[in-house]
């Protein structure tokens, strides 16, 4: 497997995700735009849950929906992430593996990405994530050469600023919109913020 990318936008999420509920294990899918062959570039990614998350009903039903949403865009479910509610933990759990084998039953060059709590600082200076790939059905860690996330400088400050600025509280995770369907999983307001942010940056989401 090669390259994989990771925009802008999908890391600002996971990481507003991973600060919005800072006690609780959180995760979601990353998803792309772009023509399959060559690197694998994150272009989004959907925050899931924030509770239950071994619980295979709630991930079914959003799985399904994602899916659903991601046909009517013209993009696709590409990966998983996680983060542990033990912050010096960022190794993959059970479920982690369960929904990511099924993931890569669909996408061949699925990737798993778990935060890593330790290094979520935002004076830190290289991004705080593990990522695995698979092989011969198994997860193992990627060649973190063949990890890229451009402009990591700006990505870092728009996550700080947002954070800041309390806009962490717009994003919506599929648990959140169970709890009131009113609310947008799909995060629209909270990526045109980003994009707002993004573009004076560096003119690439």
């Amino acid at each position: 497997m090669g390259e994989v990318e990771l925009s802008c936008r999908a890391y600002v999420k996971m990481y507003l995700h991973a600060c919005l509920f800072p006690r609780c294990s959180i995760n979601g899918l990353l998803l792309s735009s772009s023509p399959t062959g060559g690197a694998v570039c994150v272009t989004d990614c959907v925050p899931l849950l924030h509770s239950h998350l071994p619980l295979a009903p709630i991930t079914q039903l959003a799985l399904t929906q994602v899916d659903v949403w991601c046909s009517q865009t013209q993009q696709r479910i590409v990966g998983y992430y996680q983060a542990n509610a033990c912050i010096s933990d960022n190794s993959p759990t059970p479920c982690a593996l369960k929904i990511a084998d099924k993931i890569a039953e669909q996408f061949d060059n699925a990737v798993l990405l778990m935060l890593d709590g330790s290094k979520m600082s935002p004076d830190y200076r290289v991004p705080p994530i593990v990522m695995y790939e698979r092989k011969d059905s198994r997860w193992i860690l990627k060649d973190k050469h063949t990890i890229m996330l451009r402009q990591w400088e700006e990505t870092r400050a728009i996550a700080s600023q947002m954070m800041e600025s309390g806009d962490h509280t717009l994003l919506v995770d599929f648990d959140s919109h169970l709890d009131d369907i009113t609310k947008d999983w799909t995060n629209q307001k909270l990526n045109t913020k980003i994009e707002e942010l993004a573009s004076p940056a560096n003119g690439n989401i």
